[in-house]
């Protein structure tokens, strides 16, 4: 008996820390993936992550009073999602194991809902403090508008190919810091000024993707950052590379940040891409091409 899952990476195209606040997060998934198999085993995983994981899972079964057999497994985690780099690697794990143990204990297949409660509650073992929007992004798939302890709304758009093909994600590097550590920092720099205008943005940078606006989603990418920078999320030399980088287009963070040294991933629209390409290669910066993933979670 083999169960497999896998589950999207994602990419917060507006709302970043604002959301933990109450305000909405534009959110997309991205075809990065995380692939989780179980399978019974004699020699038991030893994994402490995993073990936390599957024992949140049976916890939720007792709790709801539901047959499940406890087997002993061994398990196998293949990722294409890089980790600490606000991609939401994490998530997919949460997300993707929560429905193979829900499968492997029981014997079946758990909805969505369910499967995204128990990743929101693992989550918190990663995270001091999470939205819940990683998670319920990449269970969910596809182009997420999102609300704290409000249902989230998958939206009927996508976003266009001519809007994606310029749409880049460019590595500056793995912040010091982990997630926990910046959504506390920005605790001490948050306003309800920057809250509301993170808002406006985040709206308008869904009209722009509803729309296919360009130039609005670039002046969205622009503000954003500059509201990012304000929070005091984007290192120095995160925004020395973003300096270097606007001769080719614009871009801001996408994830929590980092301070010391790195930021994780730019999300950046070029139309000059032959000569941002020329620069990232010659200066050995990597990047991936932005190409948006609209299943969520999906059973292997």
């Amino acid at each position: 008996m083999k169960i497999s899952y896998s589950a999207p990476a994602k990419v917060i195209l507006s709302g970043e820390h604002t959301v933990v606040y109450g305000k909405s997060a534009l959110v997309s998934t991205i075809d990065l993936r995380l692939r989780l198999s179980i399978w019974k085993q004699t020699v038991k995983a030893t994994d402490r992550d995993i073990l936390f994981i599957s024992q949140k899972v049976k916890n939720y079964l007792i709790k709801e009073k539901i047959n499940f057999i406890d087997i002993p497994f061994d398990f196998k985690i293949e990722s294409e999602i890089p980790v600490g780099r606000g991609l939401g690697s994490s998530a997919a794990l949460s997300v993707a194991s929560s429905a193979a143990f829900l499968e492997f204990y029981t014997g079946q297949v758990f909805d969505k809902e369910i499967v995204n409660n128990l990743a929101y509650e693992i989550e918190k073992k990663f995270h001091k403090n999470p939205s819940g929007v990683d998670n319920s992004a990449v269970c969910k798939g596809g182009l997420i508008m999102y609300k704290k302890n409000i249902e989230m709304e998958k939206l009927d758009c996508k976003i266009s190919a001519d809007l994606e093909k310029n749409l880049f994600l460019i590595d500056s590097g793995s912040p010091k810091e982990t997630t926990g550590q910046m959504v506390t920092f920005v605790r001490t720099k948050i306003s309800q000024e920057i809250l509301d205008e993170v808002e406006l943005f985040t709206i308008k940078l869904k009209g722009s993707i509803e729309k296919g606006d360009t130039m609005l989603f670039k002046e969205c990418l622009i503000n954003n950052e500059r509201l990012l920078e304000q929070m005091g999320v984007v290192s120095q030399k995160t925004k020395k590379l973003l300096t270097e980088l606007s001769k080719f287009g614009v871009g801001k963070i996408t994830g929590a940040g980092g301070l010391e040294t790195n930021s994780g991933y730019i999300l950046f629209y070029s139309d000059k891409k032959e000569a941002l390409l020329n620069y990232l290669n010659k200066n050995k910066i990597t990047y991936k091409k932005f190409v948006a993933d609209n299943t969520g979670l999906k059973k292997i």
